[in-house]
């Protein structure tokens, strides 16, 4: 089961206005994967802004001057109206390559190093006041997680929840800066080329928090086990134990949201995904338990 998304039901596909404006010719065609509401013109792919227009010019003048150092990105593309955005739509370039088969041949090390590149090129840029308003799932996972809002776990969750948030210690005193709180499954290899960071999900966190939802991911999503677990903490240190704690949580509290506004999700596959939390919780707190943890 993937990381829940928001997903449009509409199927819309844009208009030849909006081809026009970013100066493409020929069909749209409906890309799959990621929200469901891409589409690809010839080498250019066309997404709805949604619903901050704010955030849409802000991305464009990040992805359009972002010096790509150890990695891409998709650069966009101006309308004709010199806005990144026109009636609701974004472009920018196609770029080569494929999101890792980690059932195959597990990459979590590359897509960290990437994501490392990536803020390490971000470190500059000022907090954007559009993340005041989020008010979607994933902004109130990432406040609870970062204790700035208070859960309200429903009881198919309160265990995992409450083992998690006892791995938190003391708030990190890292500085917070940009970071891409997704990149797990936007971040594509293709070979002799640099990883491709796509569809920037910004959040102002340390570093290390990026790095650590990238983990959580990997256990609750893509069958990583101890092994993952072992060799980050021998990377980085006992102190990427509460990064991770705090990314799990992010990661159930949107479980907990989506839960809360569709009662009736309650499958097989949700209990399976809320068993993972608590296995993963145990985890970290056997790895803490152990000296220099």
């Amino acid at each position: 089961m993937l990381p829940p998304r928001q997903r449009s039901t509409a199927m819309t596909i844009p208009g030849r206005d909006v081809r026009a404006a970013f100066r493409l010719v020929g069909p749209a065609v409906r890309l799959p994967g990621g929200e469901g509401r891409s589409v690809r013109v010839g080498d250019v792919v066309l997404k709805p802004t949604g619903p901050d227009p704010e955030f849409a010019e802000w991305l464009g003048d990040i992805m359009a001057s972002v010096v790509a150092d150890g990695f891409r990105v998709a650069r966009p593309l101006r309308a004709t109206t010199g806005s990144w955005s026109h009636d609701g739509w974004t472009a920018s370039h196609v770029v080569a390559g494929a999101e890792p088969d980690h059932a195959a041949a597990p990459r979590w090390g590359e897509i960290i190093a990437a994501g490392r590149a990536f803020h390490r090129a971000l470190a500059h840029v000022p907090r954007p006041g559009f993340l005041d308003r989020r008010r979607d799932w994933w902004a109130t996972g990432d406040r609870v997680a970062w204790q700035e809002q208070d859960a309200d776990p429903l009881p198919a969750v309160r265990a995992p929840y409450t083992a998690l948030t006892s791995l938190f210690g003391p708030k990190p005193q890292a500085s917070p800066q940009l970071v891409h709180g997704d990149l797990t499954g936007n971040v594509l290899v293709a070979p002799g080329l640099a990883p491709a960071v796509i569809d920037f999900s910004p959040y102002w966190r340390p570093p290390a928090f990026g790095e650590a939802v990238v983990v959580a991911d990997a256990l609750i999503w893509h069958g990583a086990g101890p092994g993952l677990l072992h060799e980050v903490v021998s990377a980085n240190g006992p102190d990427v134990v509460p990064y991770v704690a705090r990314a799990l949580v992010f990661r159930l509290v949107t479980t907990n949201e989506r839960l809360r506004a569709r009662p009736t999700e309650q499958s097989r596959a949700t209990i399976a995904e809320i068993r993972r939390y608590a296995d993963a919780a145990r985890l970290l707190a056997d790895i803490a338990s152990r000296p220099g943890g």
